[in-house]
């Protein structure tokens, strides 16, 4: 039973990691191909940008809590390929645009079906016994994501040689291989008895987020999840169109500092994370991880010369810590039949997020980039990124420290790995 959970590990790890490729492929072009199509610099056009994040973003937050409950119903293992069907025929859509509107189709179609990380999320909590091999198990989503972004932007930049289309037809490519492989190699992970019934009224969007009302330190804890996601968005929605509008970068510069970012990620995810967690406990990582990314999105905000963001990478990425010991915490409130909704309802939060965020954060950069602003301060998104963050650690440790009085059985789960000192490595 160990080597079986251990190779369906494996598997979702090599699925998320050819997924995440396709969208790494994709990102050092998508800037000066808004640019390109709307005939606009790339500080207006990122604006575009924006939009065409919240559009997807939507579509998540609609059918996200539909895909988490089928999941719930079907299994993981159909959702899971429907879901990247829809990524490869989005980047074959991208791929062919002739004009602006048409990057739009692809996206909503994406979002639609785009479901994959939240029924792996969802997977990962069925195959794992106990809460420290969960954060562990949670901590290869990052590392497939890390991973994902050294191979896929790098690729992106090559191929963007070639020009800026190729990268798209690429992602198509790797998203439909994707698919063929999780179709004869993945196994399924829900049981047939921990399966249930499919009830619209909690796949509705609105109904999954009263799921986490319902359970009030879930609540608290998802709001700061919410917050999170939220100031990330500084840096994922924004981070091509400042840094070429900063410092001039180019498309090869792009693609070279995001699998920086892998490379910082994926260290974090699969190496720190499974060595610092068990040592310092959930949290512990969750303060130390979300300090650092406060720190990481200051320093941003007013580097000056290209090398500093590379730099800057570091304490920003070293905050991906608290990752996999909040999600450990918040899916330990559940039982296992409940774990594809509230993997949908995070998701519908994180799309929440997205929706807003880049809107918010690249406006706020189009806005102080603009003769209109008061004054001229290309990194403003940053500090307000930072703001939610510092808010975020206000409200888990508020939340933390009532549980943990509360409830002795839940203090254990808060403290998670720094209590299990002699359990051996799974």
């Amino acid at each position: 039973m160990h080597t079986s959970k251990k190779a369906a590990i494996g598997f979702i790890f090599i699925t998320l990691l050819i997924d995440v490729m396709g969208w790494g492929l994709i990102i050092p072009v998508m800037a000066d191909l808004i640019a390109q199509l709307k005939g606009i610099p790339v500080n207006e056009a990122s604006t575009y940008g924006a939009a065409l994040l919240s559009v997807f973003a939507i579509m998540q937050f609609v059918f996200a809590p539909v895909v988490g409950n089928l999941s719930d119903k079907y299994g993981r293992r159909p959702v899971l390929l429907l879901s990247l069907l829809g990524f490869g025929i989005d980047y074959i859509i991208l791929a062919l645009a002739p004009a602006y509107g048409w990057l739009f189709l692809g996206r909503v179609i994406a979002g639609i079906t785009g479901a994959s990380f939240t029924t792996a999320s969802a997977y990962i909590a069925d195959v794992s016994t106990d809460e420290i091999s969960k954060a562990k198990n949670f901590g290869l989503i990052g590392a497939a994501f890390g991973l994902g972004f050294v191979l896929g932007p790098a690729l992106g930049a090559l191929l963007a040689t070639w020009g800026i289309r190729a990268p798209f037809y690429a992602a198509a490519v790797l998203c439909l291989l994707n698919c063929i492989y999780g179709y004869f190699f993945l196994p399924e992970s829900l049981s047939k008895e921990n399966r249930r019934p499919f009830e619209w009224a909690r796949a509705n969007p609105f109904g999954s987020l009263k799921f986490l009302a319902k359970h009030p330190e879930i609540g608290g804890l998802a709001f700061a999840f919410f917050l999170i996601y939220l100031g990330a968005q500084a840096v994922q929605g924004n981070w091509n169109f400042f840094t070429i509008y900063r410092f001039n970068w180019s498309e090869k510069m792009v693609g070279i500092s995001l699998a920086v970012v892998g490379v910082l990620v994926g260290a974090v995810q699969a190496g720190l994370t499974r060595v610092i967690n068990p040592k310092i406990g959930n949290e512990k990582s969750i303060y130390l991880g979300l300090s650092l990314y406060a720190v990481g999105l200051v320093l941003f905000a007013f580097a000056s010369e290209g090398w500093m963001m590379f730099v800057f990478l570091v304490p920003y990425c070293l905050g991906g810590l608290c990752g996999p010991s909040l999600q450990s915490v918040i899916s330990g409130h559940v039982s296992p039949s409940q774990q594809g909704e509230l993997q949908g309802a995070l998701t519908s939060l994180m799309s929440l997020t997205t929706i807003f965020g880049p809107l918010l954060m690249n406006g706020t950069f189009a806005y102080f980039t603009s003769a209109a602003a008061p004054f001229h301060f290309p990194g403003m998104h940053f500090l307000i990124g930072a703001v939610c963050i510092l808010l975020s650690i206000i409200i888990t440790r508020k939340v933390l420290t009532r549980e943990k009085k509360s409830n002795p059985e839940l203090a254990g789960l808060i403290k998670g790995g720094g209590e299990i000192k002699d359990t051996p490595m799974h």
